[in-house]
């Protein structure tokens, strides 16, 4: 039943992300000499490492759901060897990861501010901070669940089956969250 609540939840978000988008290419249509003079001034090559970054956190939280599936929340072996992490190290890992991402997006919204590129400047710079930021809320709300099920499995004397529920619902959401940002990097940094 959690699974299947999640997925339905997901598809509301997906219509929420929608509504962003359908936005950020309606202004975009009506303002095309405002997007060129504000995408001028993204670091495109930055916000690539940051997306990558992201990405291949997605890859970790899946070897963490591997581990859960397997019913291994902790590491068995020493801390280097990879092979041997459990569900924990691999969302810790995960976690690391989403936060270098977010940092990185605050990084450049800094950036962005003081070149006068602000949620109140223009049409552009409210929709790349509305659709930059709500992702960066739910990429928040996903490091959240990260240590919730972390600490729930640290609490608990036996790894159990719902916990590993959880663990594979939260990769659904953190997978989620992926995916959107894909494709806001793609619309936001590589379309013309």
């Amino acid at each position: 039943m959690v699974t299947v609540g999640t997925i339905v939840w997901l598809s509301s978000e997906l219509m929420f992300f929608a509504g962003l988008f359908a936005a950020y290419f309606t202004i975009r249509n009506i303002s095309p000499e405002l997007w060129s003079q504000q995408t001028a001034k993204l670091d495109i090559p930055y916000a690539t490492a940051n997306t990558t970054i992201l990405v291949l956190s997605s890859v970790t939280c899946q070897f963490g759901v591997f581990a859960a599936e397997r019913g291994k929340a902790g590491r068995s072996g020493k801390l280097l060897q990879f092979k041997q992490w459990g569900m924990r190290e691999w969302f810790v890992l995960t976690y690391f990861m989403g936060a270098v991402f977010i940092a990185g997006q605050a990084t450049e919204y800094a950036t962005l501010v003081t070149e006068n590129t602000t949620i109140s400047s223009s049409a552009y710079g409210s929709m790349f901070f509305l659709a930059t930021g709500f992702h960066g809320l739910h990429v928040i709300g996903g490091l959240i669940a990260f240590l919730l099920v972390i600490g729930r499995t640290l609490v608990a004397r036996k790894f159990t089956h719902e916990q590993a529920i959880s663990a594979i619902v939260v990769s659904y959401y953190w997978h989620f969250v992926d995916i959107v940002w894909v494709g806001l990097f793609a619309t936001i940094y590589l379309i013309k």
